[in-house]
């Protein structure tokens, strides 16, 4: 199969479906899956100890505003519910971008990423290890956060998952300024129209749809990233767009 009839198949496929080390060494879970996340923002193989975890990654990872994450990143001691000391590692700390034209920083965040029914039933165990983390955050001049499946698991990470392949991939500059040229006089649109707009052939539009998609991934193009990202999504021109190279 040639690379324009693979890209074809592709376009046509989802038309129908319209490092530094932690402090924690991750062990190896029956009930969880462990691995590695292949971590652009950070340069290496960074590690997970749930699917859940693994997911909140990703997220991160998309986040235009996070500028490095660690995992595992802190060992904070506290007293058990029994009097027992011990100590607690969260899951992940985010540190954020600069944000243009403000003279505030966004906090670190802390964060501890698990399944509600954990937390349910092992509110009791949990309780204090929160508590120390959240105290021990506020020290740092950090937020600490206790992220669920409910906030994670959404359209959005869907979209994160389908649109990851594209958002650092090289762009084809010729298509590019084409399509942002496109979007620009149309306002707003949808992929399917805005492909039919500028190309009868199918194959030509196949071309044209890594470079729309890598556009929006890399938020030169808008588009409602918490709803299902379809064909006929609603999509306009980015504030930032940049065609021809020129802002």
């Amino acid at each position: 199969m040639s690379r324009c009839d693979q890209v074809n198949s592709r376009f046509l496929a989802f038309l129908s479906y319209s490092a530094g080390m932690p402090v924690r060494k991750i062990p190896k879970n029956y009930r969880s899956v462990t691995g590695l996340v292949a971590s652009e923002l950070n340069a290496k193989q960074t590690a997970f100890e749930s699917t859940l975890e693994r997911d909140f990654m990703l997220l991160v990872e998309f986040d235009p505003d996070v500028l490095t994450y660690e995992e595992q990143p802190v060992r904070i001691d506290y007293l058990s519910a029994d009097g027992q000391a011990r100590h607690y590692t969260p899951d992940i700390l985010a540190t954020y971008r600069q944000i243009p034209n403000s003279t505030t920083l966004k906090p670190p965040l802390l964060a501890e990423i698990k399944y509600r029914r954990d937390l349910f039933e092992q509110w009791q165990e949990l309780k204090p290890k929160f508590r120390a983390a959240r105290r021990y955050a506020k020290e740092q001049g950090w937020n600490f956060k206790i992220i669920t499946e409910v906030e994670i698991r959404t359209p959005y990470l869907k979209n994160v998952k389908f649109l990851r392949q594209y958002q650092r991939r090289p762009l084809n500059l010729d298509g590019a300024d084409l399509l942002l040229q496109k979007v620009s006089e149309l306002r707003s649109t949808d992929p399917e129209s805005l492909l039919a707009s500028m190309h009868q052939d199918a194959q030509d539009r196949a071309h044209l749809l890594p470079t729309l998609w890598s556009l929006v991934a890399q938020r030169k193009i808008g588009a409602d990233l918490s709803q299902p990202l379809t064909m006929r999504s609603l999509i306009w021109p980015a504030m930032t767009a940049m065609i021809g190279g020129q802002e």
